[in-house]
């Protein structure tokens, strides 16, 4: 059965009209939603313990009588690092190393530089107190979320990372457990949804409120997400994931087909293209795509993404691409070329950038040791991967000496009257010093 994805010649008349088209999502916007998690987040602020409870055992089907029943001791998580499949125990922690060793050469350090006259300026950088990370629980479990969240947090020097994940019916995964063993969580909650969004934003009884929430979740966690930002911060509200290709036709096409379905597996809205010059390479790909996709576990979500929102195109040459690329700014670019470090100058928006023919957007998904976390959407134009500098933040430091204090008050002052702000100048004034 052939797979009905998308031909776009980037040459005719309409390729703007229908690629605005294929690239059309709805963020999260359902009134519905949006009432459900506002009644949610109000009784969470209002009744803390009572009302997380009530939401765990109504969405979760997971009774407790106490917030502390919802908790993970310590010796649990190191139960099931011990429990799981030794293979799947070693690729974690691999994983986990090579993701501390990316992400150290991010730290940044305070800096700080004295001038002249002896006033000093500089930076402090110090990391957020308490974080809270979201982790999909149930069967839809993401051990390498776990990895890419709370290691950067760690490297960052957070104190207290506390992870919320649902455990429907009393449900657990293994290996997410595993996984936070591993990246060093401070804390482990089996609580889900806009309830625990709630809970680690506004604080209850039993959990103290956080500064930042990073980590996947469904609509209603975006949603939380969004309504809670201001009282403490987000990574992002994350669409779906994204894959873009660039091939010159030189790359083996079961592999780039296999590529593209694996972002069509995550889910129906998921979006897999493909750009190249050569139509004949376009033709070889697609018949992969008709002689693998069958064989896929996930062949129904794979099927409906790449004809819901998949495409081939076909360009007329390496600067039609790049210019796409841009248009585009994808979550994940593969550039399958033969010289792909000569294309680098030339994009300037992408979430990641995997480079040549053997590097598969999978690799960084789970091991390479960048993040995964990644703007979607579009918004790789103005956003950045999640990072160590998440989980940090940086005061100015000012101090001047009194000769310091007297020059840039001779600055203030004039500045500060020319906005009608007299309080501001006579403040700086009163530190002049009297001329000899």
């Amino acid at each position: 059965m052939s797979c009905a994805i998308a031909r776009l010649d980037a040459n005719s008349a309409d390729f703007d009209r229908a690629l605005e088209a294929l690239l059309a999502w709805d963020s999260v916007s359902d009134p519905a939603v949006n009432q459900a998690v506002d009644d949610i987040i109000a009784s969470v602020k209002a009744d803390g313990d009572k009302a997380v409870l009530h939401f765990t055992e109504k969405f979760d089907r997971l009774s407790a009588r106490s917030f502390d029943e919802l908790r993970v001791p310590a010796a649990r998580l190191q139960r099931a690092l011990k429990a799981i499949d030794p293979e799947q125990k070693r690729a974690l922690e691999i994983a986990a190393e090579r993701i501390r060793s990316y992400h150290e050469h991010q730290r940044q350090d305070s800096w700080q530089y004295r001038e002249a006259d002896g006033t000093l300026l500089g930076q402090q950088i110090t990391p957020l107190d308490r974080v809270g990370l979201y982790v999909p629980g149930g069967k839809a479990s993401y051990p390498s979320s776990v990895l890419m969240n709370a290691i950067p947090a760690k490297v960052a020097g957070v104190p207290e990372l506390i992870m919320t994940t649902p455990t429907p019916g009393g449900e657990v995964n293994e290996m997410v457990l595993a996984a936070a063993a591993i990246a060093g969580v401070d804390e482990v909650i089996c609580i889900g949804g806009a309830q625990a969004v709630a809970a680690l934003a506004y604080g209850t009884e039993s959990l103290g409120k956080v500064d930042k929430i990073t980590g996947p979740g469904n609509i209603f966690v975006a949603t939380a997400k969004r309504a809670v930002f201001g009282q403490v911060a987000i990574d992002m509200i994350a669409g779906p994931s994204e894959i873009l290709i660039y091939c010159d036709g030189g790359t083996n096409p079961d592999w780039i087909a296999m590529d593209l379905f694996s972002q069509a597996e995550h889910d129906e809205q998921a979006q897999s293209i493909l750009i190249s010059e050569d139509v004949d390479f376009l033709n070889r790909v697609q018949e992969s795509i008709d002689r693998l996709l069958p064989d896929l576990e996930r062949e129904a979500i794979a099927r409906a993404s790449l004809e819901g929102r998949g495409a081939l195109i076909q360009v007329a040459n390496r600067e039609q691409a790049v210019s796409i690329i841009n248009r585009i700014a994808p979550e994940h670019l593969e550039l399958s070329v033969s010289d792909p470090e000569s294309m680098l100058a030339d994009i300037r928006h992408a979430g990641a950038i995997f480079m040549g023919r053997y590097t598969a957007e999978a690799l960084g998904d789970y091991c390479a040791g960048p993040n995964h976390v990644l703007p979607t959407s579009g918004t790789a134009r103005f956003s950045s991967p999640l990072g160590v500098y998440d989980f940090q933040k940086r005061s100015s430091l000012i101090m001047c000496s009194a000769e310091g204090a007297s020059t840039l008050g001779k600055v203030a002052s004039p500045l500060a009257r020319g906005e009608s702000l007299e309080a501001h100048a006579r403040s700086a004034e009163y530190r002049i010093l009297p001329e000899d």
